[in-house]
């Protein structure tokens, strides 16, 4: 299989994942690039979200697009080819860290949480991005103390911007167990954050010295 260049890749992209796939099949082969590009983001995550091991997440991509290759034939179009791939990559990525006693399983006997959409704002100047970015890392770290299950269900559902369908059909699970999960990463995260951000937040909104002065003095100014 040889590579496809930029150009090629480009002349592509109008076509859905499941054409491709098809012509993949057919014998344009090299075309299967195409489909790892598109989904490489997700695949990482996802593997990444079960791992909590950079490296050893690129090694479960790899095995998952080759097991996919493999089996591109039993792809039956009764899911979304991203979702059908990433469930293959899930399973990898799970088979590895169960086989290490690595992973811990939840409870499935949970009943459905409400969810609640979390509010993002872009950022609009270099300074909010480079806050931006450090925030991100701090999310990063919290995301990976998060107990197995919780964790990879955040990473599909608000970080991939999956539906909690789609995060179901990914992992295997069913929706009310997404629904919970997601929730229950939420308040984790939240707790974390506040400990991990302690020393900053007590500094937030402070008033300082130099505007305590401007207003005593536009104040005293009034009154006279």
């Amino acid at each position: 299989m040889h590579v496809v260049s930029g150009a090629i890749l480009d002349r592509w992209q109008g076509l859905d994942d499941e054409d491709i796939a098809a012509r993949v099949l057919e014998g344009q082969t090299a075309l299967f690039e195409v489909l790892m590009r598109r989904h490489n983001e997700r695949i990482y995550r996802a593997a990444r979200a079960i791992l909590r091991d950079e490296d050893e997440a690129e090694d479960v991509m790899q095995q998952a697009y080759v097991n996919a290759y493999a089996n591109l034939r039993q792809f039956d179009r009764r899911a979304r080819f991203s979702t059908w791939l990433t469930r293959i990559a899930v399973n990898e990525a799970l088979a590895r860290v169960r086989r290490r006693g690595r992973y811990e399983a939840l409870d499935e006997n949970v009943l459905p949480a409400q969810e609640t959409p979390m509010k993002t704002q872009r950022p609009s100047d270099p300074e909010r991005q480079a806050f931006t970015k450090e925030l991100g890392s701090l999310l990063e770290a919290a995301v990976d103390t998060l107990p197995d299950g919780n964790r990879e269900v955040f990473v599909l559902r608000d970080i991939e911007g999956l539906s909690t369908t789609e995060t179901a059909e990914c992992l295997g699970v069913s929706d009310d167990v997404v629904k919970t999960r997601l929730s229950r990463a939420r308040a984790a995260l939240r707790r974390d954050l506040f400990e991990r951000a302690g020393l900053a937040a007590s500094t937030a909104f402070t008033f300082q010295r130099p505007r305590c002065d401007r207003v005593v003095a536009a104040v005293l100014a009034r009154i006279g």
